[in-house]
């Protein structure tokens, strides 16, 4: 292909890319707390100290039946807990009880100029949140970022998690292993000059498996919204700061401590590998493959089932909801 057709079919996708994050309204802005995107529910915030600051954690909290545990809804990295809508919608439908916390640095939470974020720390202001809820012996549930989260918060807190869920999780390889260590000033020049075609084209290619549905344009609008609204460069910052824990605090090699009954779905098709673009020298493994990796990854916890969800990718509660809800009634307590 020539320069000049590669110049006419970029041109093309820019402008599919302004159609499809123009919704709702011609250039979506939205401040770091996103205080003009509505979210599906009720949002409540939970204000405690931490790191010498005083901070903001936003949540949702939809009330079940008083004997049925709450499930606890953990964002991943590119996302906000309104994401979970559907999901949320379905549990309370059963009688759950639904906590969907956005840790700090993410969705409404405080957007601090500087915090040691790691899985410990954003585990221990969870904690915190579901004691002063009075939620006993939870679900933990996680989504990519949030499965290595919710893995984190039930190896810290085994005695009074009910069940660990994870859904298509990071993770389950040590990375560090693997990739260059990039300090935190290389992920910042990535974000802050992302644009919504970044954006869109990294969802598309790692998501959707390059099929877009009108569906997911919700899911671009609060990253448009950021790059046009006035604090585009502290939210740049934290989304930054919250890639070292990614490759700093593996916990693939703890799987074996995990003493409470854990379920695993993955969509087979996922093969997210942060890092992969910088591989130490020499290094040939796929990053990924979440086909090998959630049977790999099964074998290791004690009581683990695996449910494969044959050629979903990374998103499967977004991209197939139908088909993960079947999975994801199977993995609850009853």
């Amino acid at each position: 292909m020539n320069q000049k057709a590669r110049c006419v079919l970029a041109s093309l996708f820019v402008m599919a890319v302004t159609s499809v994050v123009a919704v709702g309204q011609e250039s979506p802005s939205y401040n770091a707390q996103l205080d003009n995107y509505p979210y599906p529910f009720p949002v409540e915030t939970f204000e405690f100290s931490s790191q010498r600051q005083t901070l903001q954690m936003a949540y949702m909290h939809l009330k079940g039946s008083e004997e049925m545990p709450t499930v606890v809804l953990l964002h991943g990295k590119n996302f906000s807990g309104s994401y979970w809508e559907q999901t949320a919608t379905l549990l309370q439908s059963k009688g759950y009880s639904v906590l969907i916390p956005d840790q700090i640095g993410f969705g409404k939470s405080s957007k601090p100029a500087y915090y040691q974020f790691g899985f410990p720390q954003l585990a221990h202001n969870t904690r915190q949140l579901i004691e002063k809820l009075g939620i006993k012996k939870p679900v933990i549930v996680g989504h990519s970022m949030g499965g290595m989260l919710a893995a984190r918060y039930t190896l810290m807190y085994q005695s009074d998690v009910e069940r660990l869920i994870l859904v298509n999780p990071i993770g389950l390889e040590d990375y560090l292993k693997f990739v260059q260590y990039k300090d935190v000033q290389f992920f910042y020049q990535n974000e802050v000059k992302k644009t919504p075609a970044d954006i869109k084209a990294y969802q598309l290619k790692n998501y959707y498996d390059g099929k877009w549905d009108p569906a997911y344009d919700e899911w671009m609008k609060i990253h448009v919204g950021w790059i046009n609204g006035p604090d585009w460069e502290r939210v740049a910052w934290n989304n930054a700061m919250t890639y070292d824990m990614i490759f700093s605090q593996p916990v693939c090699n703890e799987w074996a401590d995990i003493n409470v009954p854990t379920r695993l779905i993955i969509g087979t098709r996922d093969r997210t590998g942060p890092g992969r673009g910088w591989k130490k020298p020499g290094v040939e493994r796929e990053l990924g493959q979440y086909q090998n990796l959630g049977k790999q990854t099964a074998a290791e916890i004690e009581d683990c089932q695996l449910y494969e969800l044959e050629g979903l990718g990374h998103m499967p509660q977004i991209e197939a909801f139908d088909r993960f809800r079947v999975e994801f009634e199977k993995a609850l307590p009853r």
